[in-house]
Formats: C-alpha cells, sequence, structure tokens
C-alpha cells in the first residue's frame, strides 16, 4: 500500500530539451500560419507545458536572485526561451519591412503583420495557460519586474523590436493618408484603423503586469500628438486661404461641414461611421483645436458679420454663426453685446419713425411700435439662438432701455411710457364698437405684460391705471368684468398683492353698491316716497379710489331732494361714516324738449352740465355772470362748460365760443336738430384733465417718499447698523421692481426719518445710521 502511494507521488523530470524542439516547431507553425493548428497539435503543445511546469526539478532549487522554489526555476527557462524566439522572429520580420516602398503598402504590410502577430500571440498564451496562472503569477506577486504573461511578453517584444523601429514611417502614413482624406481623396480607412488599434493595444502599463487599464502612452505619444499638431496647420491655412475668395456665410457653412467630417472620424456612440478610426478620448482635444483654428482665430471676423447678419435679418445663418461660436460659452459674450446694441437702436429708431408729436400722445401706435419690435427679436433669439438665458437677457435689457428711455419719454417726460401703457389698457378694457373677442383681448392683455415687465416706474402705471380704471367702473363702460379681473391678476401675478389691493377693493365698492341701490327703493317704497328721478348711486371708499372731492358748483335743486333722501338712508344703516359726495364725477340724463316739430332729445350730460342747462327751465336768456351767479361756479370752468354747450349747438350766442367773457349772453337754441335721438355731450374739462395730471404726478411723489422711507425702516430694522452706501444700495435694491429711486431723494428721506428719530448717525461714524427702536 505504502509503495504504490509512493509511485503515484513520484514523477520523474521533464527535461525542457526533450521537448523544446517539436514545441517549438509548433510555435514556428503558429506564427508563420502556413499550415493552421489541430485542436490534438494544440493539446499536445499545452500538455508539453503542464508536464513541464509541474515536474519536479533534480537541479538544485537556488537561483541567482536567491529565491527558492523549483516550479520557478523550471518556469524561468521556459519562459526565457519563449522570450528569445519572439525576438529572433521579430527581428526576421523587421528585414522583411525594409525593402517596403509607399505608405499605402507600409501601411497593408504592417496591419496584416500585426493581426496575424496578434492572433498566433493569443494562440501562445493559451498553450502557456498554465505557465501564465502559476509561474509568471506567482512571479509578479514577488515583485519581479519584466515578467509577463506570454500575450503580454509578445506584444512587449513587438513594441521594443518592430514597433520601435517602424512607428514614425507608419505613423507619418497615417497623417498622410488622414491629410489626403481632408483634400477629398478616397482613403482605405481600415488600415488607418488598424494601425491606430495597434497603438492602442501596445498603450499598456509595463510597470505593472496586470493591470488591464490602457494609458494610452504609445497612441498619445507616438500619433495623437503629432495627429492634433497637423489638424492645427492644416485648418490654419484653409481658413485663410477658404477666407480670402469666399463670403463669411459660405465659410460658416464649410466649418460645420468640417466640423461634422471631424467627428464622425473618431469611434464611439456619435459616430455614423463604422470605419471611424481615432479613439474616442481624442474626441475633445480633436473639437478643441477646430474650435480654436476654425472658429475663436475668426472671432473679430465673425462679430463683423454678425451685425451685417443682423441688419440683413438673415436669420438662418445667424443661427449658423451662434450654433458655432456656442461651442466654446465665452466667446458669445461680445454677440451678446452686439445685439443688445442692436435691438436698442432698432427699437429707438422704430419709435422715432411712428410717435411724432401727434402720434407721441397715441398710446395705441406707441405700445403696438414696440411690441412689434420685441416680437421680432424674441422670435430671434427664440429661434437662431436656442432661447439662450444670454440673449435673452440682452433682449431684456435693450428692451428695458428704448422703453423707458425714447424720443417721447426724453423731453423730462421719464414716466410717459407707464401712461401710455396704461391708457392703452384703458382702450382695450373700455367698451367700444372695436371691442375684439375674448380670445384676441386675452392675447392683448398677454402683450401688455409683455411690456409691463420692462417698465421701471410700475408705480406710475398702477396710479393711471388705477384712475382710468375707477373712471370706467363708475361710468359703467367696461367691456367686460372678466377682463377686467384678467388683468388685475396678472398684475398680482407679477407685482405682488400689495400692488393690486386697492383695484381689487374697487370692485368690490361697485359690487356692494349695486345692493345698495336695491334696498335704497326698497327703502322708498317702504316710506311711500315717490321719487321724481332714476337716481343710482355708488359708495366708494376714500381710500381705495383715486377720487377727489372738488364740488366747485351748486347741486341742481331738482337733485338736492335725492341726495337728502339718500345720506338720511345712508347714515341710518351706516352710524359714524360721512358721505361726502363727488358731483363732478356724476352724470345724468336730461329730456329736451325745445320744438315739438323736431321730437325729444335725451342728452347725457355731466352734473355741471345739467346745474347749467336746467337753469334755461326758467327763461331762454342768461348772461354768463348771471350763469355763475345761479350756480355759484368758478368763471373759467364755467366758460368751459358752455363752449361745449355751444359746440354742439344746445346754446347760441352772439360771441364766438373763444371769446365768452362774463357780459356776453347764451340763449336756449329752439330750433335744434339731430339725426340722433340720444346725445352724449358728457366731456371732461380741460381744467379738470390739467387738475387730474397735477393730482396724479403729486400723488406720485408723495406715494414714492412713503415707499423709500417704509423700505429704510425695514432694512434699518434687520440690519440695526447700516453705512450711508451700503444703505443706499440696498434701498436701491428693494425698491427696483416698483421705481427706479432717486438718490437724492433718498438721502432727503434719511433726514426725515432722523427728524422722526426712527435713525441717528453713529457718534465718530457719521457715515453710518443705527436704528433706534
Amino acid at each position: 500500500m505504502n509503495r504504490s502511494n509512493n509511485a503515484q507521488t513520484t514523477q520523474r523530470p521533464v527535461n525542457l530539451d526533450d521537448i523544446w524542439k517539436e514545441l517549438v516547431d509548433g510555435i514556428l507553425q503558429i506564427y508563420d500560419h502556413e499550415k493552421s493548428l489541430t485542436r490534438k497539435q494544440y493539446m499536445r503543445f499545452y500538455t508539453h507545458v503542464y508536464d513541464y511546469c509541474t515536474s519536479v526539478s533534480a537541479a538544485p532549487s537556488g537561483r541567482s536572485t536567491g529565491k527558492t522554489g523549483g516550479a520557478q526555476l523550471v518556469g524561468k527557462k521556459l519562459y526565457d526561451r519563449l522570450e528569445l524566439f519572439l525576438k529572433d522572429y521579430l527581428r526576421d520580420l523587421l528585414t522583411k519591412f525594409q525593402s517596403i516602398s509607399g505608405e499605402e503598402v507600409l501601411l497593408s504590410r504592417y496591419t496584416k503583420q500585426w493581426k496575424l502577430y496578434q492572433f498566433s500571440s493569443k494562440v501562445l498564451n493559451g498553450i502557456c495557460n498554465y505557465l501564465n496562472r502559476n509561474w509568471v503569477k506567482r512571479e509578479c506577486e514577488e515583485g519581479q519586474k519584466g515578467i509577463y504573461k506570454i500575450y503580454r511578453l509578445a506584444l512587449v517584444a513587438w513594441k521594443g523590436h518592430l514597433f520601435q523601429v517602424l512607428n514614425e514611417p507608419v505613423t507619418k502614413a497615417i497623417l498622410k493618408s488622414i491629410e489626403e482624406e481632408r483634400h477629398g481623396k478616397l482613403i482605405n480607412r481600415a488600415l488607418v484603423r488598424d494601425v491606430i488599434e495597434c497603438y492602442v493595444e501596445l498603450s499598456f502599463n509595463e510597470e505593472d503586469a496586470d493591470a488591464t487599464e490602457q494609458k494610452l502612452s504609445v497612441y498619445k505619444d507616438n500619433f495623437e500628438v503629432k495627429f492634433i499638431a497637423d489638424t492645427y496647420d492644416f485648418y490654419e491655412k484653409e481658413s485663410d486661404a477658404f477666407l480670402s475668395t469666399n463670403t463669411v456665410t459660405e465659410y460658416l457653412k464649410h466649418v460645420e461641414n468640417r466640423l461634422e467630417e471631424e467627428k464622425q472620424r473618431v469611434r464611439g456612440r456619435n459616430s455614423k461611421n463604422a470605419l471611424s478610426y481615432l479613439h474616442e478620448t481624442t474626441a475633445d482635444v480633436l473639437k478643441l483645436t477646430c474650435e480654436q483654428v476654425l472658429i475663436e482665430k475668426h472671432l473679430r471676423l465673425f462679430h463683423t458679420e454678425f451685425q451685417n447678419l443682423l441688419n440683413a435679418d438673415r436669420n438662418d445663418d445667424l443661427k449658423r454663426m451662434y450654433s458655432l461660436v456656442a461651442l466654446s460659452p465665452k466667446n458669445l459674450d461680445q454677440l451678446k453685446k452686439i445685439l443688445e446694441d442692436h435691438i436698442l437702436q432698432q427699437g429707438t429708431e422704430a419709435i422715432e419713425k411712428c410717435c411724432t408729436s401727434d402720434a407721441a400722445n397715441d398710446p395705441k401706435t406707441y405700445v403696438q411700435t414696440i411690441l412689434d419690435t420685441h416680437k421680432k427679436y424674441n422670435a430671434l433669439v427664440l429661434t437662431a439662438f436656442d432661447n439662450d438665458n444670454g440673449f435673452v437677457a440682452a433682449l431684456d435689457k435693450a428692451c428695458g432701455k428704448f422703453i423707458n428711455s425714447n424720443v417721447v419719454t426724453k423731453p423730462n417726460n421719464a414716466s410717459k411710457s407707464p401712461e401710455l401703457l396704461a391708457k392703452y389698457c384703458d382702450l382695450l378694457l373700455k367698451k367700444s364698437s372695436k371691442n375684439p373677442e375674448d380670445k384676441e383681448l386675452e392675447d392683448n392683455l398677454n402683450q401688455v405684460m409683455v411690456v409691463f415687465k420692462y417698465i421701471e416706474d410700475k408705480d406710475v402705471f398702477q396710479k393711471y391705471y388705477s384712475n382710468m380704471l375707477a373712471k370706467r367702473l363708475v361710468s359703467h363702460t367696461s367691456a367686460s368684468d372678466d377682463a377686467e379681473a384678467m388683468m388685475i391678476s396678472k398684475l398680482k401675478q407679477t407685482c405682488g398683492y400689495e400692488y393690486t389691493v386697492k383695484l381689487q377693493r374697487m370692485f368690490q365698492d361697485i359690487g356692494l353698491s349695486k345692493d345698495l341701490n336695491s334696498n335704497f327703493k326698497e327703502y322708498l317704497k317702504t316710506q311711500n316716497i315717490t321719487s321724481e328721478i332714476d337716481f343710482g348711486i355708488e359708495v366708494l371708499s376714500t381710500n381705495a379710489w383715486p377720487f377727489t372731492q372738488n364740488n366747485n358748483f351748486l347741486l341742481p335743486s331738482e337733485l338736492e331732494r335725492s341726495v337728502q333722501q339718500f345720506t338720511i338712508f345712508y347714515s341710518a344703516r351706516h352710524s359714524g361714516r360721512k358721505l361726502n359726495w363727488l358731483y363732478h364725477k356724476c352724470k345724468g340724463e336730461l329730456i329736451m324738449n325745445v320744438n315739438r316739430s323736431n321730437g325729444v332729445y335725451t342728452l347725457q350730460v355731466s352734473t355741471f352740465q345739467m346745474s347749467v342747462l336746467l337753469q334755461f327751465n326758467d327763461q331762454l336768456s342768461f348772461t354768463v355772470q348771471q350763469l355763475r351767479d345761479n350756480t355759484q361756479s368758478q368763471l373759467e370752468n364755467l366758460i368751459q362748460v358752455l363752449q361745449i354747450l355751444l359746440k354742439a349747438k344746445v346754446l347760441t350766442s352772439s360771441d364766438s365760443e373763444s371769446a365768452l367773457t362774463p357780459d356776453s349772453t347764451v340763449e336756449l337754441f329752439l330750433d335744434y336738430k339731430s339725426k340722433k335721438r340720444r346725445i352724449n355731450i358728457n366731456h371732461p374739462l380741460k381744467t379738470e384733465l390739467k387738475v387730474e395730471q397735477e393730482t396724479v404726478t403729486k400723488h406720485i411723489e408723495e406715494d414714492r417718499k412713503l415707499l423709500i422711507q417704509a423700505a429704510i425702516v425695514r432694512i434699518m430694522k434687520m440690519r440695526k447698523r447700516l453705512n450711508h452706501t451700503n444703505l443706499i444700495s440696498e434701498v436701491l435694491n428693494q425698491l427696483s421692481t416698483r421705481f427706479k429711486p432717486n438718490v437724492p431723494v433718498i438721502k432727503k428721506c434719511i433726514d426725515i426719518l432722523i427728524e422722526k428719530e426712527y435713525l441717528e448717525r453713529m457718534e465718530g461714524h457719521k457715515d453710518t445710521y443705527s436704528y433706534l427702536a
């Protein structure tokens, strides 16, 4: 039993010389490719290697390195002989390349021999698999340098004995082929691809035998660096030559094509060509190089052409230029500046053309001109510049500049833009025969908000809009309550609740007044009071409405009774509240029957006009002074009312309209005729318009001072201490959404708050303020 075990564990040593002749013949057969290796041969050679590596050597186990282990010693001899074989084989192979002439022939021979050698080395690696897994692995683990698996050893041999000699002519041949392809010649891309694959395969880390990650040093040092340099030189010459004989727009198309061609040379997911040959790591440096030489080098020329393309509205070419320059976003800054200046110029010129002295007061023309300019360049930014944030900002800056500063606003009237925009809203929202459909009206209001976004003095718009809304509501001339509510909602969304709180309160008052009128009529019935006139009332909150009391005439006695009745009714329902009557905002209808043959007419008049006309129920003729005494009105206002009545031919005078004096006589025109049965002569007085304008301006200034003071207090309450410069800066920033405060006004407001003891100047730091709780 013991003898049998000894027989099994004892193996006769295999002498390398005994198997080498057969083994080397097989390896030659593998590398010469004259005859294929059979499976039986492959297994026999594998067995030779296995038997040799597992045999127990009778030789001493010591080595020159001082390491021990019989298996190591046996493995080393085989490894050394394989290394020597590869060296000799490659030396012989190199001699066959010496007689080759012509780049394509060289590339063809090189790639053919490389593929055969690569395949043969993989077969040899398989045969030596046991050597790799044991002896080679152990040597590497023990830190031995220059020991590789057999396939890697074959690559090291190719790199050291053949590549080092041939890489320069082969690289030159590749670069020449690529240059020929750039000139339009058809080349054998497969050859270039195979050579580059060889360079990549040889780019292993020789310091780490087990490393699987490629460092690509061979590829980059021997090919990529030279390729990038050649690319730069090629396109530098080509771009200069092309621009000398072609336009910039043609050059842009040429660059697009060239960039796409270079992109298709790189292997990877973006490549549409199966024969792409450059390694994917070259993509970034190649792209950067092409951008530098084809685009960045010619940016000055692009900037000049960009302005020309804007002037000519060549949007397709603008899109092409943007897409190329945007490859490096830092290069877009100058294009943004050119676009901003161009839009500013176009917007300013468009307003100058349309806004003559008359058109300056035409809100529709003014706003439509702004919208046309914005629409044109907004579409350009959207389509040609891919809605790029930088170009959107350039559009916004330019629109903000020409909307807030143009020929209309410059003559000491910086608030004209918000005023005209508010008047345009009034045109849209007021009843007329030209009112658009709901959908069109909503689109128009959306367009208004586009312009509103650029208005600096949003508080000015608020004042004018509030005045005009108030007039529409009290005169019941709104085209649609839904449209009014929609506009207020848009303003609230843009500027916040505080901006629209008064506007919403106006709507509430009108709704409450409807119920109040119904209750008043019920009250008259219950009191058995018969009203001689159809009397309606609107009760408005003083704080919400922009109206001021201005009763500069005597109310007609015919209305006095109704006013007193309503005052009694309202006081009973709301004790402690005081009614202030706004006679100058009231209106009514008078029935005029001066000549039975001409029929009866209904005149729509203001209360002031009513006060004058009702005088003629007593007599047919009055002097201006008599009317003034009877109505207790100001002469200037009375003359303007009479001018309106004279122009409407309700009254006549021997004096002309413009030459009325207190002694002038006016008479009721008894032969009055009109095609219409209802005639509206309720036109605003010039003095009223002037006072209204002055009041708006005054209120804006007062409100701004209060807003500035409130902002200062908020800031100082939070900061406690702040120097003058930072306080000014924070105030400007905080109020920028409402208006642009003047620095001198801010300084005055600071002084006012110091007087009111909200702030104080710190001792020793006169430019610093502290908050007083």
